[in-house]
């Protein structure tokens, strides 16, 4: 008799030999070779890598911002190696939210408008509004709706781009070097968020070349030369 213990993890993402190249000065630069990778629903998944390394690479692939050479990209059950880029645009907005280093905020625009503007494919409204305004508020940022990213400290900003990322209640969402641009208490903070937000059953894959970051997830896979050199393996 099977209990729910033994109940096998969904499946979010699945990369099967795939392989990234790109062409410079005439030259074949093999930024990713042959990468195998499951992510399943719940995990907090820490990609580990030098610059250069190709985890960059790896997530803009796992985030449909970028094309595979070759092998297959599988996203909740669906294969979607040979999509459009419309197709991919609409995928994106459904499936994945982003958290950049750079923040990626719209600078006239206010924290309340940027954390919308996911919701526009879907016709924003007032639904939406009020699930922002949650949002923010949830996290700290109930007295800053109406600011301006330039009247945001970073850590601030940061949390205005977290909860951008959530607004679409995404299946998965990518972190990219989410602590870079901030100071240590920032960064904490968002650490913080982002272990609450895992605890809520998020899916969560950072990628990072800090190590003491990659420290409070459960599983890391490490990557060196466009190869996964490492892989701690699914929490199980």
């Amino acid at each position: 008799m099977s209990t729910s213990s033994s109940k096998k993890p969904k499946l979010v993402l699945s990369l099967k030999h795939v392989n990234k190249d790109y062409l410079l000065d005439g030259v074949t630069i093999e930024a990713l070779d042959d990468i195998n990778l499951n992510i399943n629903s719940g995990e907090l998944v820490a990609i580990v890598g030098p610059s250069g390394s190709g985890k960059s690479t790896l997530m803009h692939i796992m985030g449909l911002l970028d094309r595979q050479s070759s092998g297959v990209v599988e996203l909740d059950g669906q294969d979607i190696s040979s999509i459009t880029e419309a197709q991919a645009a609409y995928l994106r907005n459904k499936y994945i939210g982003f958290i950049f280093q750079q923040f990626n905020l719209l600078s006239r625009t206010s924290s309340l408008e940027n954390v919308m503007l996911p919701t526009i494919y879907n016709g924003g409204g007032s639904q939406a509004k009020q699930k922002a305004i949650k949002i923010l508020t949830d996290l700290g940022l109930g007295d800053r709706l109406k600011n301006y990213p330039n009247q945001l400290s970073g850590g601030q900003q940061q949390r205005v781009a977290i909860a951008r990322a959530l607004i679409n209640d995404p299946k998965i969402i990518f972190a990219d070097e989410p602590t870079g641009n901030l100071d240590s208490k920032s960064g904490q903070e968002v650490i913080a968020i982002l272990k609450n937000l895992h605890k809520e059953g998020r899916t969560i894959v950072i990628v990072t070349h800090d190590r003491e970051l990659a420290k409070v997830t459960d599983r890391v896979i490490n990557i060196f030369d466009g190869k996964i050199t490492k892989d701690t393996g699914t929490a199980r």
